[in-house]
């Protein structure tokens, strides 16, 4: 056990700057929560400033879930969770290269205290935002979100003591297999697996990789425009994957793509799963041809919103095949709700730091020291100004 830590810390800002910071967070539109690391409950947990007639308790509570899933390991308390004293509100929290594989501590809201919150955003047309302040140091797995990988699955540890399925509504990663280190979301409409994987695999995420300084990692989830957007310091740049049925991660949505489309014809085609689910189709619109480049004689490239196919006719003109030549991954299409968890029960905690997962890897390891949650798709220019906060960070 790591010797205890004396848990109360103020802000090396003033306290005009500490507040005018928290204030532009707060007064940003669709504001629910923020975690700052400076605002505590009267017995010491991280309390969350939350927007006005929330009565919901989101404090958070230390927690080492491999001793609460597989009954190993020392139990976690606060004194884990190593403080830096200054970040963008004035305080941090550092996830460490834990060597003990029965150690995974993370800070956690219970399923029990956020349900119906919120922080709860799920089911028919909802949209949700979330931006968390983060100096990244390694490791491309969770940083935020409620996004219980579930400990069911046959992975690297053996199996967990408390078996529970996924509960996955939103999170933000830090890359994972689409873009180890970058800033990237995942969201689910099942809480469970998808395209036919066992794992969760809608996923947008940025080029870039998040640097090992001061940088804001954020989503937009617009439920109306059918889009999930990746942020990094404001920006959502546009991201191609070509040939994504080779990608590690894309690969999954490229063949929701290419069962979708051999399902189209009648009969079993050449590569066609016809035990393939429907509801893991993935069919992203291609009523619109953006632009349509010719290849040689017989293909063309055609551009989608979300995908370029390349097009392949006989003699007399007819389409022979259509081929997935690429995959827009930022943002992403997902003409889905959220997750709904009608019971405590369904759903699964807010976490930050790591998440419930079956692999019990390390996973991320840095400084987080802000997470906040909208109720509603952000715009680019308001995530530009919640990244000015980094900016005003004073020096040591």
């Amino acid at each position: 056990m790591r010797p205890f830590l004396f848990l109360i810390a103020l802000p090396l800002l003033a306290e005009t700057s500490y507040s005018d910071r928290v204030n532009l967070v707060r007064n940003t539109p669709g504001f629910v929560s923020l975690w700052d690391f400076v605002k505590r409950t009267p017995d010491g947990r991280f309390a969350a400033h939350q927007a006005p007639g929330e009565t919901h308790d989101l404090s958070l509570d230390a927690v080492n879930y491999v001793r609460d899933y597989w009954k190993e390991g020392q139990a976690a308390v606060y004194a884990d969770f190593p403080l830096l004293n200054r970040g963008p509100f004035g305080q941090a929290v550092r996830f460490l290269d834990e060597q003990d594989p029965t150690f995974r501590p993370l800070l956690l809201v219970p399923r029990k205290r956020l349900h119906n919150s919120g922080i709860d955003v799920k089911g028919p047309g909802r949209s949700v935002s979330m931006a968390i302040w983060v100096r990244r140091e390694s490791g491309g797995h969770a940083l935020a979100g409620i996004w219980h990988e579930g400990t069911d699955l046959s992975d690297r540890s053996k199996q967990a003591t408390r078996v529970e399925t996924g509960r996955r509504q939103y999170a933000i990663f830090a890359g994972l297999a689409a873009n180890p280190g970058a800033s990237a979301v995942h969201v689910s409409e099942n809480g469970n697996r998808s395209f036919s994987d066992r794992f969760a695999r809608n996923l947008a995420t940025t080029p870039e990789i998040l640097p090992n300084a001061w940088a804001l990692a954020a989503f937009a989830f617009d439920n109306e425009a059918n889009t999930i957007t990746a942020y990094l310091d404001g920006k959502a740049t546009d991201y191609w994957i070509d040939e994504p049925e080779k990608h590690p991660f894309f690969q999954w949505p490229a063949k929701g793509w290419l069962q979708a489309e051999l399902r189209q014809t009648p009969g079993v085609e050449p590569g066609e799963d016809p035990a393939y689910p429907v509801d893991q189709f993935y069919r992203p619109p291609e009523a619109e041809i953006l632009s349509q480049t010719r290849l040689n004689e017989t293909s063309d490239l055609l551009v989608y919103p979300f995908t370029k196919v390349r097009v392949t006719r006989d003699a007399a003109g007819k389409v022979i095949r259509r081929e997935l030549a690429a995959l827009r991954v930022n943002p992403f299409w997902f003409p889905h709700d959220l997750y709904n968890p009608q019971t405590i029960a369904d759903g699964g905690p807010f976490t930050i730091g790591r998440v419930i997962h079956s692999s019990r890897s390390v996973g991320f390891t840095g400084f987080i020291g802000g997470v906040a949650v909208f109720n509603r798709a952000l715009t680019q220019a308001e995530m530009e100004r919640l990244a000015t906060i980094n900016t005003l960070i004073p020096a040591p």
